[in-house]
């Protein structure tokens, strides 16, 4: 697996490279939210997913404004990450279909795959971004890292009851 390549000989451009990717797996995200919005059967599981989509727009509006002012460019590069944990997702999806309460618990673990991998990307990001002195950066980022453990929190509160609904 080849983790570097001859364009990133810099923390900073390390950093770049990884912001296009989190502009990509956001823009990804916002494509897939609404799909787990319609396939929820609870409204408070389809409420959770719509209200982490209004901000997964936010999110992709703050990377575009950190690329913006980094290169003056707001362009992406593909997730692959992001990618293969939506294929994931559809796969799930598909399986539990015929079961409304492992439905909704296929749709929580695929959220919480998918912040968990948000999480570590934007901690990471802030990291950099700190040690290279980018505090406006910092201060974005570490919005959306905020943003991304509440969401993780609570798909976990509602996963108490669904999965005891689906164990039942």
């Amino acid at each position: 697996m080849k983790l570097t390549s001859e364009h990133l000989k810099t923390l900073h451009s390390l950093y770049i490279a990884h912001l296009k990717k989190a502009l990509d797996m956001e823009r990804e995200i916002t494509k897939a939210l609404p799909k787990m919005v319609d396939k929820s059967t609870t409204p408070e599981l389809a409420n959770a997913f719509r209200s982490h989509l209004k901000e997964t727009e936010g999110h992709v509006s703050r990377i575009e404004q950190i690329l913006q002012r980094q290169t003056g460019s707001s362009k992406s590069e593909t997730c692959k990450a992001i990618g293969a944990l939506i294929t994931e997702a559809e796969d799930g999806i598909k399986d539990a279909k015929d079961d409304p309460m492992v439905l909704d618990v296929t749709l929580i673990a695929a959220g919480q795959e998918v912040e968990h991998h948000e999480i570590a990307v934007y901690g990471t990001l802030r990291s950099w971004a700190q040690l290279m002195g980018h505090n406006e950066d910092v201060s974005l980022l570490e919005s959306t890292l905020k943003e991304e453990k509440a969401a993780d929190e609570k798909l976990t509160r509602i996963s108490v009851d669904a999965n005891a609904r689906a164990a039942a």
